[in-house]
């Protein structure tokens, strides 16, 4: 529901459907079903409870029209819809509220005071204040009231230990004697002439406390002195703005003034995808996977290429996959290559891992696949050749020879590398190692090219 303000127009016109004592009640509250919107509603009633509550604002016929749209704005819903129930039915019983008011109100209520149902809303406010239908004894008590309207009346709001504090938007004058009737000017009109709003100070008054007030009162600021703030410690976090400066107001050393804010642009991203092929690289680190794993891991793949970039595969964790799944390494690296925002650290961890027939395998069958960067290839070799040289068991040194060799020729026949650029030191390589007949085979492939 709307709270906002009543404009100086929509308090005119609110004011205006009050004033009109001479017209039927029923034509009133059928101009304000059809000129005021449902949503404003709340609106409108809350600030003509703000001017029923006080006795002197509204004459007793305006008084009347006032309650009955406090009544009509939720007829068509439950009376335990209206939030105004429960003001209506202390009105009802105030001791100060007149005989004619309370009458009308609990007939308004369809309490049974009177037998003519509705129908006096086919009369006009004044004819009712003139010709009231007090067709009873005396009135129910508020408790009997409450007790007939217990289903539909609100329970009362819980007021804060300061509510008495609050100053009322509308405060009586005191000068004005509590028996007098505002409207002056009424007495001044012909019978069966509508009133013109504007004609007078107290309606210029009204107009103006309607459209200029707020549905809060006054309440009184208690001020207290803010808690000074601790000293910071040392290695306690200290608070910063966004901006990357700290707050001004705080103590802070030098060292942590120019620090740069850090911003996690991975938060809130869909975490959800790639959690299949995130499952399966976390296996396939630690041993190898089963066929219909790896099948599962290439269909995932060939679905979407871009999982590679979610699977969780970082380069400190390559040279595992490498050993234990060379096939699904070289799927995620051909994948990567093909991106320019491959991180360079992947090759560096490939470079700088153990030489070992997996990793010359998933190298040869990247070089194949992928234009690898030549810097790259030329590191690897060196690589190769220098595990070779400085491994102690002759057995696993013959043994990774034979490899190195084997691999050295895949890419010379293949147009991998240029054997210029590498040709003295592969040279030198064969030589040392004359003894191995892969070596002398490379070496007679090597003068072959010269």
């Amino acid at each position: 529901m709307s709270i906002r303000k009543l404009s100086f127009e929509e308090s005119r016109s609110l004011y205006s459907l009050i004033r009109q004592d001479q017209r039927p009640l029923n034509e009133i509250l059928a101009d304000f079903k059809s000129t005021v919107p449902h949503s404003r509603h709340f609106t409108l009633c809350s600030y003509i409870v703000m001017i029923l509550q006080d006795n002197k604002v509204l004459s007793t016929t305006e008084r009347l029209i006032a309650f009955a749209l406090l009544v009509e704005a939720y007829s068509s819903q439950n009376p335990s819809a209206n939030p105004f129930i429960s003001f209506i039915i202390n009105a009802s019983c105030h001791d100060g509220t007149k005989k004619v008011e309370k009458a009308f109100i609990l007939q308004l209520l369809g309490v049974d005071v009177s037998h003519n149902g509705k129908e006096f809303l086919k009369q006009s406010a004044s004819d009712y204040v003139t010709r009231p239908d007090l067709s009873f004894n005396e009135f129910p008590s508020l408790d009997q009231l409450k007790l007939q309207f217990s289903d539909k009346v609100h329970q009362e709001p819980y007021h804060g230990l300061f509510k008495d504090g609050f100053v009322k938007n509308v405060v009586p004058d005191p000068d004005v004697p509590p028996n007098c009737d505002t409207a002056s000017s009424e007495f001044d009109r012909r019978p069966g002439t509508q009133p013109k709003l504007g004609t007078g100070n107290k309606d210029e008054a009204v107009v103006g406390l309607l459209s200029n007030l707020s549905l809060e009162g006054l309440n009184p600021h208690w001020i207290r002195p803010l808690p000074p703030r601790l000293p910071i410690l040392d290695g306690e976090l200290v608070w910063i703005n966004p901006n990357g400066k700290p707050i001004p107001s705080m103590v802070y050393s030098n060292e942590n003034r120019d620090r740069e804010l850090m911003w996690d642009h991975g938060m809130c991203i869909d975490t959800s995808r790639g959690a299949v092929v995130r499952d399966l690289i976390a296996k396939a680190l630690k041993g190898a996977l089963a066929p219909r794993q790896q099948e599962l891991f290439l269909m995932e793949l060939e679905n979407d290429a871009n999982v590679v970039y979610h699977c969780g595969l970082t380069p400190g964790k390559l040279p595992d996959l490498v050993e234990n799944n060379p096939l699904i390494a070289v799927e995620i690296l051909t994948n990567m290559i093909k991106s320019p925002d491959i991180s360079a650290e992947y090759f560096t961890a490939l470079v700088n891992m153990d030489m070992s027939l997996h990793s010359m395998e998933v190298v040869n069958r990247l070089t194949t696949a992928v234009e690898l960067p030549s810097e790259f290839i030329h590191m690897y070799i060196t690589n190769c050749i220098s595990s070779c040289v400085t491994i102690k068991d002759k057995y696993m040194q013959n043994r990774l020879v034979r490899l190195v060799c084997v691999f050295l020729q895949s890419l010379i026949r293949n147009n991998i590398i240029n054997v210029k650029d590498l040709f003295i030191e592969v040279q030198a390589f064969c030589i040392e190692f004359s003894r191995i007949r892969e070596a002398a085979a490379l070496f007679r492939l090597l003068k072959s090219l010269e």
